[in-house]
């Protein structure tokens, strides 16, 4: 790809050991199109990732990281020596064609089924308050409500952040370039930050520090296995929760303190969906974006209905160091060279999100060049 100094997009940013070739980077997206049985990666998801290499860096698809951890069906794991294999396509084909890859680290929390969870158990989660939100739990089934939780027990944590732990090892082995903390949307790590779904009176509730406990325990605990400087971090600060009714508290003050602890970590970046769904209040957004952006003094990486233009101006306005586009990497799997171009851009076919095969996934063409 040409480079210009003049296009903030495609100038390199340094990211821990990794420098990146440009700051087009490709948002996680759940494609739901793991092989089964076994929620595995194989050859459809290495030529998928592996058309988008151009990306500065692919966060691949949320992945979870023990049965436990899984909310939607079809999506895959980083639990088993099988699916570890299977990511080892994805990671070989991605670095053969000269790109970088991380993986993002999944437990859904609260937001599953019985019939998705081991032997049929309830899900998880910090307090048992049903999320007002769907899922899917097979090929015909469509979407169904999500069940009714249990509360977790303050001694079956640790063991959580051991799955997580186990989880980032498996990825590096696997060959990723790193993992990025799933701590958005309203999954596991996100419910325990928000008082509507914690209401726990242990360490792990109550007080912001107390709420931030288990994020900061998962993100110690990867770090000291493979590096601060492997591992990224995801939130969504002003919205963008698969249950509108669990808003966040005090954004600034909740995820200004989160970025404040990250940084002490030593986390290479935070990811942040600034946008998603719905348009949040820009004078909240922004004041919370400035807190996080203050408080973390890694990598910040924008996401949320971006365009070109708009991404290019947030970089060279040092609001962000790079953005992350989710949607429209479905669709133009050479999106770099296209914004870099001022080229057309492909619409995605959303009928084809979650499918499970080729088509709108593997067959949308790059452009002629």
């Amino acid at each position: 790809m040409p480079n210009s100094p003049a296009d903030p997009l495609v100038s390199p940013l340094q990211l821990g050991p990794l420098t990146l070739p440009n700051r087009v980077l490709m948002a996680p997206l759940t494609r739901s199109r793991s092989k089964q049985p076994g929620d595995i990666p194989w050859e459809l998801n290495a030529r998928y990732y592996a058309q988008r290499a151009s990306s500065g860096l692919i966060i691949a698809e949320a992945s979870q990281i023990s049965p436990q951890g899984k909310g939607y069906a079809f999506t895959p794991g980083i639990h088993t020596d099988d699916q570890a294999e299977g990511w080892r396509l994805v990671t070989d084909a991605v670095h053969a064609a000269g790109g970088r890859i991380f993986l993002q680290l999944w437990h859904v929390g609260r937001i599953s089924h019985s019939d998705l969870q081991p032997n049929k158990q309830p899900p998880v989660a910090p307090s048992a308050i049903r999320a007002e939100s769907m899922t899917y739990t097979s090929k015909d089934s469509g979407r169904v409500p999500v069940s009714e939780p249990r509360a977790l027990e303050a001694g079956e944590i640790p063991g959580i952040v051991e799955d997580y732990r186990l989880a980032a090892r498996r990825a590096i082995d696997a060959g990723f370039d790193g993992v990025e903390i799933h701590g958005a949307n309203g999954y596991l790590l996100d419910q325990f930050l928000r008082l509507a779904c914690n209401k726990r009176t242990d360490e792990y509730g109550g007080s912001l520090e107390n709420r931030m406990r288990f994020a900061r325990m998962v993100a110690e605990a990867i770090a000291a296995e493979i590096g601060p400087e492997r591992t990224g971090y995801r939130i969504t600060p002003c919205g963008g929760l698969d249950d509108p009714n669990n808003p966040a508290d005090h954004p600034a003050e909740t995820f200004g303190a989160l970025a404040e602890t990250l940084s002490s970590i030593g986390l290479v970046y935070m990811h942040a969906v600034e946008r998603f769904r719905t348009s949040p209040d820009e004078n909240r957004l922004e004041s919370t974006l400035g807190a996080i952006r203050e408080r973390f003094k890694g990598v910040y990486i924008a996401n949320g209905a971006y365009t070109g233009d708009t991404a290019r101006h947030r970089i060279s306005s040092g609001l962000a160091d790079a953005v992350a586009f989710g949607r429209l990497f479905i669709s133009n799997p050479d999106l770099p060279m296209r914004l870099y171009k001022g080229a057309e851009l492909v619409e995605p076919d959303q009928s084809t999100f979650y499918i499970g095969d080729e088509r709108g996934y593997t067959d949308y063409p790059a452009m002629d060049l």
